[in-house]
């Protein structure tokens, strides 16, 4: 923890409201000198475990949502449409939960996420070797910004019916792991942009003579067949992404010990 360093970066008006255990509409302003005042200020909700006391490191978890879920368009409806923040609890009773709720899946939010990220990590006592962001639709834009920038923030990043808009580049010399998940008939991206990014993070590792067993720890493309929403009640592919939330081998792969 570096609070001094917390303190650099914005302060944090705490929400007084609970839903399912998160506090909602808490408030990053960022201070004046700090690099991410033009970010704005950032709501965010945040799950602490009641046995966290910060005597000892405990992961992070960050989840980004998509469009329906953006804060102008209401208080916490993230937590209440999309299952991605509560179905983390499953797999870390030592895991600070937090679910921000950006107005944009560009460069405002790409500062905010950073910004959010260093805060957290100042602020709690955390493991730098489990911090976990996942993003899904236009936050899995913002996440691949994020990522994209700051790879050594992270230890797993989780891209959900998404498009990558960062550079690659610095993810592979970070070697930081991403996992590509949407679905074969995606209706907003289409599958393509998943399959290109993935290859591309592939060739930058085999121009770097990584091995072909490294190569697949580090880089993961899932595409799913139109049954695997279909067999689960879907109406569409990429709405359909939300189901990931809930599909213990992607989420498992996430938060596992393999990194």
């Amino acid at each position: 923890m570096d609070l001094k360093k917390a303190e650099q970066i914005g302060t944090v008006t705490a929400g007084t409201e609970y839903y399912e255990d998160f506090c909602i509409d808490n408030v990053l302003a960022f201070e004046n000198g700090s690099e991410y005042l033009s970010a704005e200020e950032l709501h965010y909700h945040i799950y602490i475990p009641d046995e966290y006391d910060g005597s000892r490191p405990y992961a992070l978890y960050i989840t980004l949502p998509g469009y329906g879920a953006y804060y102008f368009q209401g208080v916490a409806v993230n937590l209440r449409i999309e299952r991605f923040a509560m179905e983390a609890k499953k797999y870390n009773d030592k895991m600070i939960i937090v679910a921000p709720q950006p107005n944009d899946w560009g460069e405002t939010s790409k500062r905010q996420i950073t910004g959010l990220t260093e805060y957290m990590l100042a602020t709690y006592n955390i493991d730098p070797e489990k911090v976990y962001i996942s993003g899904y639709s236009g936050g899995g834009e913002t996440l691949s910004l994020v990522v994209s920038e700051r790879p050594e923030l992270y230890t797993a990043a989780l891209q959900v019916s998404s498009k990558w808009d960062g550079d690659l580049s610095r993810v592979a010399e970070e070697k930081t792991p991403v996992y590509f998940v949407i679905g074969e008939g995606d209706e907003y991206y289409s599958s393509e942009p998943a399959k290109k990014a993935y290859e591309e993070l592939v060739a930058l590792y085999e121009r770097a003579e990584i091995s072909k067993e490294e190569v697949d720890r580090l880089a993961v493309l899932d595409v799913k067949e139109k049954s695997y929403f279909s067999d689960r009640g879907a109406l569409n592919q990429h709405g359909g992404g939300g189901l990931f939330a809930e599909d213990e081998e992607i989420m498992g792969w996430l938060f596992g010990e393999h990194f």
